[in-house]
């Protein structure tokens, strides 16, 4: 597949459904869809379908990793499909779409495949690049700090060079990381002490490490979560865990560049599974407001049932331009104007999901909270599309002062 094509679609969408339309090239990329994103759509689409809600995660992402969608953003001389974070977006939020998203799509192949592609070596690319595309290989980041949350300023997990100097010794603490009991490393951000021809300078410098599942001193254990979520949550010590030199990807003197190369698709791939989830939600709220009636039309004919749900489509196909944007940007090689549009994108699909899960279980009233109609996890889940991995509070502060102009209060 290739990447972001220059055409643009004139289509539309059915319902929350799919977009169809045809390529005008006059349109720019991201509000609307070409052919290929339209046949993308329908094709994961199915496959989601075929899963559902009450999806297995190991079978469903071997299946999509088979099919060539879990790698469609990596190069294709690493087996990979050759396109952008535009194409893996849509995967995921057509999978959230039909109930069964997979989260750790905004990890392994986003991130840390993202992150390895661009700034790898070629025999880190080679060892890890055509698993993650396959599906065969998994890997988590680990950047929040009980102390520091995502605040790379203030990160303290250390990396200092080995007696020998051919290696690292890494200790420090993560937090919610996600998935590290499936994965076969996890890329954890540290930092390094600063160095001149005179020695050390004192500073530290963020940098990232592949750290391998086994590593010794490699401590996983899960976070007691309320939130139902396949995925599970982990707090990892590192006690002194010894690395070789080859466990440090890319530059040591560019570490800030490539982590915000990563977090940008993460923004980006959170928004997808916030606009998945929003949109499964209210499907199932309308197809209920059709046929449930209680009086002489079936409840959707109710403005104050309708409205709701209007709103919640509207807000839903907004976010979605936005992450359109942020996409098409990244994928563009635009990482500053990626940065604002991901983020708004992100807090849009966040604010959209939290309202469409709310008016979804509000619309079903008490049938909103049983297992049967599967909306009443998403009450919690929701949440997390404004929570994680950055609040809504500090995407606003990073408007307020990058776009905006304004002072900051810290």
């Amino acid at each position: 597949m290739s990447g972001t094509s220059a055409s643009a679609g004139t289509g539309t969408r059915t319902g929350t459904g799919t977009r169809t339309g045809t390529g005008t090239g006059t349109i720019p990329p991201f509000l609307t869809e070409n052919e290929e994103h339209t046949a993308l759509r329908a094709a994961v689409a199915a496959l989601g379908r075929r899963h559902g809600r009450d999806y297995d995660r190991a079978t469903l992402w071997r299946e999509a990793g088979r099919l060539g969608y879990l790698g469609v953003n990596l190069p294709e001389e690493y087996g990979g499909g050759g396109a952008g974070i535009a194409e893996l977006s849509l995967v995921l939020e057509e999978l959230g779409a039909a109930g069964c998203p997979l989260l750790l799509m905004i990890v392994s192949p986003a991130i840390c495949g993202t992150v390895i592609a661009r700034f790898g070596t070629e025999a880190q690319k080679r060892q890890w690049l055509p698993g993650l595309a396959d599906g065969s290989r998994t890997m988590a980041f680990g950047i929040t700090e009980p102390d520091a949350g995502s605040n790379s300023h203030r990160i303290t997990t250390t990396a200092r060079q080995d007696e020998q100097g051919d290696g690292w010794i890494l200790g420090g603490r993560k937090v919610f990381v996600s998935g590290v009991d499936i994965a076969d490393a996890t890329l954890i951000v540290g930092r390094t002490e600063g160095r001149t021809e005179q020695g050390a300078t004192g500073s530290l410098k963020p940098c990232l490490f592949i750290v391998p599942r086994d590593a010794e001193g490699f401590v996983r254990t899960p976070i007691d979560m309320e939130l139902h979520a396949v995925e599970k949550q982990f707090e990892l010590v590192l006690d002194d865990v010894k690395l070789p030199a080859d466990a440090l990807v890319g530059d040591e003197d560019a570490g800030l560049r490539q982590l915000f190369a990563g977090l940008n698709p993460e923004r980006v791939m959170t928004a997808a599974y916030a606009l998945g989830m929003a949109r499964y939600a209210l499907d199932r709220a309308v197809a209920y407001a059709k046929t449930r009636q209680v009086w002489a039309a079936p409840i959707g004919a109710h403005q104050a049932v309708a409205h709701p749900l209007a709103q919640s489509h509207i807000e839903i196909e907004l976010a979605e331009l936005m992450l359109r944007k942020a996409a098409h940007l990244y994928d563009a090689g635009d990482d500053t104007g990626a940065g604002e549009a991901a983020n708004m994108a992100k807090y849009a699909a966040g604010e959209a999901c939290v309202r469409a899960v709310d008016r979804a279980v509000h619309t079903l009233g008490g049938n909103g909270l049983t297992r049967e109609y599967g909306l009443a996890s998403l009450v919690t889940a929701a949440r997390v599309a404004r929570i994680a991995p950055v609040s809504r509070e500090m995407i606003l502060n990073y408007v307020s002062h990058q776009s905006l102009g304004l002072p900051k209060s810290y």
